[in-house]
């Protein structure tokens, strides 16, 4: 008998085990609830309910063990709310979040201790959700938060015009209210374990869901539709540890899953971006241009790019920021301008930053001839000359480079067409791409590239295996420009048959290049 328990012992353990893990998830997400109908918000879409939805939280805050503050059926208006500690906002099947249309109806949370940024006031800190230092924290359900963005921003408009609320940095340009002016859908800041779980959110004035210094945030299985006006990124994570984003379904105005870094000293670190369906009128994913911190220990993986005006991936330090150690693996992109945008410049900060150790392999990219972005509503601007489709870039300034870029398995697609009547720059003039040190980095900024598939300059350690490159239609440009690079291993090139050189080499050295044909490379 004693040997029969001692046999069955690991299992009564197991089993206890496995009991105490389902009670603790039942006590999780069986919290006592709290349903804003019993605190006054009534669900018909045009009474206010801020004050009572605050109530609801409020006290589902206070409980010892926090709260489930529930949405139920029907349609709650409501100016900003607060979040706070140990309380999950869930929303019923056929509930929804209406972001006021009113913008006396938001206020701006100080986000007080936290350390100082350089461009702290460049982005809003106004929003239908506030969080600050608040921990464990959840949004979930199956309902939608909508924050009426177009009629809201429309109104913040008219109010500077009336002489009303005046915006000191109206943008007289494009007619539009600064983003500072605007409130975004979600703003959390210093909080520490978050959810956002399977809700449908998006149509903010500003920025969707915004992140910052945050540590332990989940985001998965969301549905983010953010293209009722300018600057309509999808979501943004500033400085924060820990994160997944998982699963989304991002549709956005402007870039739709950002990573910005506004506080020196500090970085995303810890990132893991995997089975995302993204689809931009800037950028897919992108990190910056804000980036004065870091961006560390990043992976991208299974990630579907459509219809998306600039770069299926841009990586952008030019305030001073580190990226290290990025780790791209299975992208698919159709119809997106460009490929991928590596850059180091110097825009601000004391000192320039440093871009190294990036892996992209598995990568296939259709990119067209005209605007993929076309059907938008609201696109991204044009550029201000006739240009050529854009290769992709590694870039870095005179005496800082970008170091150990990693290429493999890489397929891309181009339109060709080029024309010699468009910008055209011949490889004897290299030189005459600016350098633009100081510019706003996009993948347009040096104007006409003089390679349709990889321009790199400024760059040490490159390494291609595997790139297969294809011409929908003739390009007189070549497909590669290496200037001022040290360190170049490339194997197994796929490119369309040419008579002239494909490989340009100025100012390089160290060069190991598997190529067929000798006539294919050109020194200058």
């Amino acid at each position: 008998m004693k040997r029969e328990i001692l046999y069955a012992l690991p299992f009564i353990l197991l089993l206890f085990v496995s009991m105490s893990n389902e009670t603790l998830l039942i006590d999780h997400d069986d919290k006592k609830q709290f349903l804003v109908t019993d605190y006054g918000a009534v669900p018909d879409g045009t009474t206010l309910n801020t004050k009572a939805i605050q109530k609801a939280i409020d006290a589902a805050h206070k409980r010892k063990k926090g709260g489930k503050v529930v949405f139920t059926k029907g349609k709650f208006l409501s100016g900003s709310i607060e979040l706070k500690s140990n309380v999950t906002l869930f929303f019923e099947e056929g509930a929804v979040l209406l972001g006021s249309t009113n913008p006396t109806d938001y206020k701006k949370m100080d986000f007080e201790g936290r350390p100082v940024s350089p461009k702290k006031d460049d982005n809003s800190q106004m929003a239908l959700i506030l969080a600050h230092k608040a921990n464990n924290i959840k949004l979930a359900g199956k309902g939608i938060i909508d924050g009426q963005g177009l009629e809201l921003a429309l109104k913040i408009d008219s109010l500077h015009h009336a002489g009303i609320t005046i915006d000191p940095n109206y943008n007289v340009k494009r007619h539009r209210p600064n983003e500072t002016m605007r409130p975004k859908l979600f703003r959390f800041s210093q909080c520490n374990n978050v959810e956002v779980r399977d809700l449908k959110v998006g149509e903010a004035a500003c920025w969707g869901l915004s992140f910052e210094l945050c540590n332990n945030l989940v985001i998965d299985g969301l549905t983010v539709v953010n293209r009722s006006y300018w600057n309509n990124d999808g979501m943004d994570i500033t400085d924060s540890k820990n994160v997944r984003i998982t699963n989304c379904n991002i549709n956005s105005a402007d870039d739709g899953i950002c990573l910005k870094s506004y506080y020196p000293g500090y970085a995303n670190d810890s990132i893991y971006i995997a089975n995302n369906v993204i689809r931009s009128s800037a950028s897919a994913i992108k990190f910056g241009s804000a980036s004065y911190g870091g961006f560390k220990n990043v992976t991208i993986e299974n990630i579907q790019v459509f219809d998306t005006f600039r770069s299926a991936l841009a990586f952008e330090s030019v305030d001073g920021a580190v990226i290290e150690n990025i780790n791209v693996n299975n992208v698919v992109a159709k119809n997106t301008g460009n490929a991928f945008f590596i850059r180091l410049g110097h825009r601000d900060g004391e000192k320039s930053g440093v871009v190294k150790n990036i892996s992209i392999k598995n990568v296939k990219v259709e990119v067209p001839f005209g605007r993929p972005d076309i059907d938008y509503d609201l696109r991204g601007p044009e550029v201000n000359y006739f240009h050529n489709p854009f290769a992709s870039s590694i870039a870095g300034i005179p005496g800082h480079h970008i170091e150990n870029v990693s290429l493999e398995n890489i397929e891309i697609s181009y339109p060709g067409r080029a024309s010699k009547s468009m910008a055209y720059i011949p490889l004897s003039r290299l030189a005459q791409v600016p350098e633009e040190v100081k510019g706003y980095p996009e993948f347009t900024m040096f104007g006409e590239l003089p390679a349709y598939g990889l321009y790199v300059r400024h760059a040490s350690g490159i390494s291609m295996k595997n790139i297969k490159l294809t011409l929908q239609n003739e390009d007189f440009r070549p497909a590669f420009v290496f200037d001022d690079v040290k360190g170049i291993i490339a194997n197994e090139i796929e490119l369309p048959k040419s008579s002239k050189g494909q490989f340009i080499l100025k100012d390089t050295e160290k060069i190991e290049l598997d190529v067929e044909s000798s006539n294919l490379i050109e020194k200058y």
